[in-house]
């Protein structure tokens, strides 16, 4: 699944046509942007990296891709790190939703032999949720796709 997603299978080689969307930033790391703290500034370097690297850049999987991504609030001690912009309390590993893309993925853009290993909610809303507490993972993500 991570190398198909990143491009890099050797078997499961053939790829959705690029989305060609947008994306925005939505809630960032404290701990990684603190040094520019604005989400101008963290898209204009984000642009940079994806012109630099390509399919191998985070913003790859959004853009073109059509995935949201979310990004673990990580640190050494409780309150080291925590999601920019959102309003609440957070813990080490809850997940906050970093990159929106304006164009979406579907199970239909992995290849049959991968929706298996893709965990599936009836719950998450990823145009509305925005914060995912860890302890809660296995309530929200019960199932595995399951084709029919």
């Amino acid at each position: 699944m991570n190398e198909f997603i990143w491009e890099e299978s050797p078997i499961f080689d053939a790829y959705p046509e690029n989305k060609n969307g947008a994306f925005s930033v939505d809630l960032f790391s404290y701990l990684r942007f603190r040094s520019h703290p604005d989400k101008a500034h963290i898209t204009e370097e984000l642009k940079q990296d994806w012109q630099r690297l390509g399919s191998q850049s985070d913003v790859n999987l959004v853009i073109n891709k059509g995935m949201f991504l979310y990004f673990g609030v990580e640190g050494s001690n409780p309150g080291e790190d925590y999601p920019v912009g959102y309003e609440g309390t957070t813990q080490m590993g809850d997940y906050f939703r970093f990159l929106v893309p304006t164009v979406f993925a579907s199970v239909d853009d992995f290849p049959q032999p991968l929706r298996r290993g893709i965990a599936v909610s009836t719950i998450i809303d990823f145009e509305k949720d925005r914060l995912l507490d860890n302890r809660q993972i296995n309530t929200w993500f019960p199932a595995m796709f399951a084709s029919h």
